[in-house]
């Protein structure tokens, strides 16, 4: 078993790549869309008129570029409007433009009392948000335990951002016991809402052994299932299975295609992988396999390859959830 060894291995929080991109297209996770048929400048005049939820609308529009020109710094005003308000998800939001410097000067003090305002008020998004940010020290005192508390509270509203956090906890014993099996519990519960994160982890989880028994078939089909959702980093192992065999019969062209989906949807790794994947096509030696090192979760015994050849994809962590 190599639970504990992968578990103490991780030893950076890591940002979903999908959501560190700062554009209007970025593929966050939200809570709910802009209101359907939203009347913009109906809108616009109830906001003016001091309305909190319409307010909060009209940041929404200028946050995703809907209706209007993406602008960040117009889309933190409003937003900061009906938070003041007390408006939730407005401050969940504000938080998040913080957090990351959008429209606003980055601040991690100002993104936790925002997150701590609206998760006082029991916004799910927020609270698993705090959590986030405690396990990473940003903005208060680093604490996995208050992490795992706030993870809790959104986990018990079936926030499957929250459950998927929370198994990531249990699977690196932090701020709780290590247990593989409330892992993969908890990612279990975020994957039947189609979770890609959570699908991502199971994955990983069978993929490597980690405190279970490894099953390579059933680490593909988690896998499949997350590329499908979207996961970049599912759809870059799945090439990566495809290339060596791993769970499914080896297919080049099976792995091409799920690299170049990796590539497409903004993975270096699977650049990388494509550009392998080709020499080796195009007739040289198998042997590039290793030297140049196609990378995804390989599952042989670390003893017994070099640390460049076929490097471990942690288990994926967190992000911030913005409200729509």
């Amino acid at each position: 078993m190599k639970f504990q060894g992968l578990a103490l291995g991780f030893v950076t929080i890591i940002l979903l790549a999908s959501i560190a991109v700062a554009d209007c297209n970025s593929k966050e996770v939200f809570d709910r869309s802009i209101k359907p048929g939203i009347d913009l400048s109906r809108a616009m005049r109830l906001a003016e008129g001091g309305n909190p939820e319409a307010q909060f609308q009209i940041g929404l529009a200028y946050d995703r570029g809907i209706g209007v020109a993406c602008d960040f710094a117009e889309a933190a005003q409003w937003y900061r409007r009906a938070a003041d308000h007390g408006h939730p998800g407005a401050q969940n939001n504000l938080a998040g433009l913080y957090s990351r410097g959008l429209g606003v000067s980055q601040s991690d003090a100002e993104a936790v009392q925002w997150y701590m305002r609206a998760a006082a008020e029991g916004h799910t998004a927020a609270q698993n948000n705090l959590g986030f940010m405690y396990a990473q020290g940003r903005g208060v005192a680093r604490s996995d335990e208050t992490a795992v508390q706030w993870y809790r509270k959104a986990a018990g509203k079936e926030y499957a951002g929250a459950e998927t956090n929370l198994g990531f906890m249990y699977a690196s014993g932090r701020g709780v016991t290590l247990d593989a099996q409330q892992a993969i519990q908890w990612y279990r519960k975020a994957a039947k809402q189609n979770f890609s994160p959570a699908e991502f982890n199971l994955g990983q989880m069978y993929f490597h052994g980690s405190g279970i028994a490894q099953n390579l078939h059933e680490a593909v089909q988690w896998f499949r299932k997350a590329a499908e959702h979207g996961s970049a980093a599912a759809q870059n192992q799945l090439g990566f299975a495809y290339a060596r065999g791993l769970g499914v019969e080896q297919s080049y062209a099976e792995s091409e295609k799920w690299y170049s989906l990796a590539a497409k949807n903004g993975s270096t790794e699977a650049e990388h992988n494509l550009d392998v994947l080709a020499a080796i096509m195009h007739g040289e030696s198998s042997d590039a396999l290793e030297a140049n090192s196609l990378s995804g979760g390989g599952n042989e015994d670390s003893s017994k390859r070099s640390r460049s050849d076929l490097p471990e994809i942690p288990l994926r962590f967190s992000w911030i959830a913005r409200e729509r």
